[in-house]
């Protein structure tokens, strides 16, 4: 049950990152979007994590609300 629940995990991850437009604006090139992520990692083991998660958070609610997604 867990394999089931953590590809149902990856499949979700992997739909946010096409969401973003990502994979066309990056032209599938997943060096580009592994360090984009790696860079927002970094992003969150600094000073101002919480205003920072806050206002990404903001951003991905008025992403999700723009297509008529409900907001997770």
């Amino acid at each position: 049950m867990k394999r089931r629940e953590r590809t149902r995990q990856l499949i979700e991850l992997g739909g946010l990152v096409a969401k973003a437009d990502l994979v066309e604006l990056t032209g599938d090139d997943r060096a580009v979007i592994l360090g984009l992520l790696v860079e927002a990692a970094a992003t969150l083991r600094c000073e101002g994590r919480e205003q920072q998660l806050m206002f990404w958070r903001r951003r991905g609610r008025r992403a999700f609300l723009a297509e008529g997604d409900e907001a997770i």
